[in-house]
């Protein structure tokens, strides 16, 4: 019997991929009912992929700091040119391509968003990941001016 669960270990169970028309069957409910259950799983996928962005920024930037000291003259170099100016790092997602004006209310994001959620919500795309349509959205919309 013990040789059985030896052999057939349990298998590993990937995140769910969430599509561009889940995520906006959710949205459709964001101005007729905005304190609704699906309103509310659209306001906070929004908010926690601006969260995931800026938490991965100061993530990389602490990182960064830390090994300056031991970077080659090629990576030093790259780092200066290719990353966004240095007075865009404590901008909201500046690492991740977009910057939020501080302060910029969640609910005009996430509106503009939804709007690029909708149009993009088409039988080419339904099925593609909402996280590549968010990021793209937030991308365009709120770029990093230098």
């Amino acid at each position: 019997m013990v040789l059985l669960a030896v052999q057939w270990p349990p298998q590993s169970q990937a995140i769910e991929l969430l599509t561009i028309h889940e995520l906006v069957s959710h949205c459709m409910h964001l101005e007729s009912d905005p304190q609704g259950v699906d309103a509310q799983y659209c306001i906070r996928y929004i908010q926690g992929f601006i969260d995931g962005a800026v938490e991965t920024d100061d993530r990389i930037l602490k990182a960064l700091e830390q090994e300056k000291g031991n970077m080659d003259a090629l990576t030093a170099r790259a780092l200066r040119t290719r990353m966004p100016r240095r007075g865009h790092y404590d901008r909201p997602g500046s690492l991740a391509g977009f910057c939020l004006a501080d302060p910029i209310p969640l609910r005009a994001v996430v509106d503009t968003v939804v709007a690029d959620l909708i149009a993009r919500d088409i039988d080419e795309t339904a099925e593609s990941p909402a996280r590549v349509t968010v990021e793209d959205s937030l991308r365009d919309h709120y770029p990093c001016e230098e």
